[in-house]
C-alpha cells in the first residue's frame, strides 16, 4: 500500500475513534434506564440529571423543596425528556423510602444512583467546629448516601445490576480558600491548569459514562474533574 493511502486508512480509523469516543456513532448510551439524582434541581446535580435523561435514561430528581421539584421538573419535560421529581431529603428516612418507590412505581426498578446531596455548614478554623455542625456533616455527606445506595441496591439486584455514583468535593483533595471577589477569582484560575473556573456541565458527562456499559469493569474509582487541580493525598 502506497503512503497516501496508508494515510487516508489511518485517517479514516482516527475518525471512527474520535466519533465513538464522542458518542457521534451511539445514540442513548443510557436508554431505558432508570436514574435517581439527589440534589438536582440546581447547580451540578440538575446538569448530570439533564445529561442522564439526554442520553436515554428515566430520570427522577429530588430536592428538599417541592417549588425547586416542580421548577427543574417542568424545565426538563420542556426539552422533551424523560424526567419526573419527587421531595427527598436524604437525611430523613421516609423522604428516601418515598423516592425510591416512585422511581419504582413509575419505571419498575431503579439501575442507577448518583448521590448528589451535600452540606457544607461551616466555614473557618476546625478548631471552631461544633458537634452540631459535625453531626450534621456526618449524617447527610456520609450516612445518607449509604443508606440511600442500601435502599436502592436491592431493586438494581432485581435488574441484574447497576451503578452507583457518590459525588463529592474536590476539597476533599485540595482544600481552597473562601473567595467573594474578581481578584481572587482570576488567581484561583491561575492554580488551574485549564486557566477557567468549573461548569456544573463539566460534571455531566463523566458521570453518564460511568452509569454506561462503556464503564462495566470501572469500579471502586475516584475520579477527579477539577481543571487540573492537585488532587492527590
Amino acid at each position: 500500500m502506497h503512503k497516501a493511502g496508508l494515510l487516508g486508512l489511518c485517517a479514516r480509523a482516527w475518525n471512527s475513534v474520535r466519533m465513538a469516543s464522542s458518542g457521534m456513532t451511539r445514540r442513548d448510551p443510557l436508554a431505558n434506564k432508570v436514574a435517581l439524582v439527589t440534589a438536582s434541581t440546581d447547580g451540578i446535580g440538575f446538569a448530570i440529571a439533564r445529561r442522564l435523561a439526554q442520553d436515554g435514561a428515566h430520570v427522577v430528581v429530588s430536592s428538599r423543596k417541592q417549588q425547586n421539584v416542580d421548577q427543574a421538573v417542568a424545565t426538563l419535560q420542556g426539552e422533551g425528556l424523560s424526567v419526573t421529581g419527587t421531595v427527598c431529603h436524604v437525611g430523613k428516612a421516609e423522604d428516601r423510602e418515598r423516592l425510591v418507590a416512585t422511581a419504582v412505581k413509575l419505571h419498575g426498578g431503579i439501575d442507577i444512583l448518583v448521590s448528589n446531596a451535600a452540606v457544607n455548614p461551616f466555614f473557618g478554623s476546625i478548631m471552631d467546629v461544633t458537634e452540631e455542625v459535625w453531626d450534621k456533616t456526618l449524617d447527610i455527606n456520609v450516612k445518607a448516601p449509604a443508606l440511600m445506595t442500601k435502599a436502592v441496591v436491592p431493586e438494581m439486584e432485581k435488574r441484574g445490576g447497576g451503578s452507583v455514583v457518590i459525588v463529592s468535593s474536590i476539597a476533599a483533595f485540595s482544600p481552597s480558600p473562601l473567595w467573594m471577589d474578581k481578584e481572587k477569582e482570576e488567581s484561583m484560575k491561575e492554580t488551574l491548569r485549564i486557566r477557567r473556573l468549573g461548569e456544573p456541565e463539566d460534571c455531566a458527562g463523566i458521570v453518564s459514562f460511568l452509569c454506561s456499559e462503556d464503564a462495566s469493569y470501572i469500579t471502586g474509582e475516584t475520579v477527579v474533574v477539577g481543571g487540573g487541580t492537585p488532587s492527590r493525598l
